[in-house]
């Protein structure tokens, strides 16, 4: 059901109930408070009427098979709504008290009277329905926001260990930085070993070479 549908239900169904316990009042009343009541209860017809074509407006931009069940519900409450304004006419009119005795020795009007009841009652089952609908939705709103934080918190975690990962990271370009650093060095002494190798052997080539000169010039003589 369209959630805009079931918003202006409930408050129909809100505005219905206290138009029949208005209703009832006024029915005792005299004087200016009669006429208060009444003129706040015709306030709440027109509230109920401009809720009414809401609710048909937005059931007949639904599917086929959602509009039809909206518009049976929306027949029960046109003639609630009917009932009421009957009652409101009833309870205006000069000899109100009177006229209501009369009505009621009427058998038309007593049955009038039970239909009304049995609406009424559809309509308090319908608000109860309305208000656990609300409560499942508030329930799925708190599931949907723990569901939510927990989200946060595990994208938290992940963040603190993409931070640990790059840390690690620069400290391994560190270590192959160092490393390249010691291959060079390596590198540079390995060269001077060779070169101290050739300057140590030319050193020696040239000891023996005067060496022998020296043995030389001995036997020579």
């Amino acid at each position: 059901m369209s959630e805009v549908f079931e918003s202006y239900e409930r408050q129909y169904c809100e505005v219905s109930a206290s138009l029949s316990r208005k209703c009832t009042a006024a029915s005792a009343l005299d004087g200016e408070k009669k006429k208060q009541r009444l003129s706040e209860i015709q306030s709440g017809v027109e509230e109920a009427e401009s809720l009414i074509r809401k609710m048909d407006l937005e059931a007949r931009s639904l599917q086929p098979s959602v509009k039809a069940g909206l518009l049976a519900k929306l027949r029960e409450y046109k003639s609630d709504l009917n009932n009421l304004k009957s009652e409101l006419k009833r309870i205006s009119a000069p000899n109100a008290r009177q006229a209501t005795r009369e009505e009621l020795l009427e058998s038309g009007m007593a049955d009038t009277l039970a239909v009304s009841t049995d609406q009424r009652g559809r309509l308090m089952m319908t608000t109860e329905r309305l208000n656990q609908s609300t409560d499942r939705i508030k329930e799925s709103r708190i599931t949907m926001l723990e569901t939510e934080e927990c989200g946060v918190s595990i994208l938290q975690d992940l963040h603190q260990q993409r931070q640990s990962l790059l840390h690690a990271h620069t400290t391994l370009h560190g270590v192959d930085d160092n490393v390249g650093k010691s291959k060079k060095i390596l590198a540079a002494m390995s060269k001077r070993m060779d070169r101290n190798k050739w300057i140590i052997g030319g050193i020696i080539a040239a000891l023996v070479l005067a060496i022998l000169i020296i043995l030389y010039f001995k036997l020579a003589h």
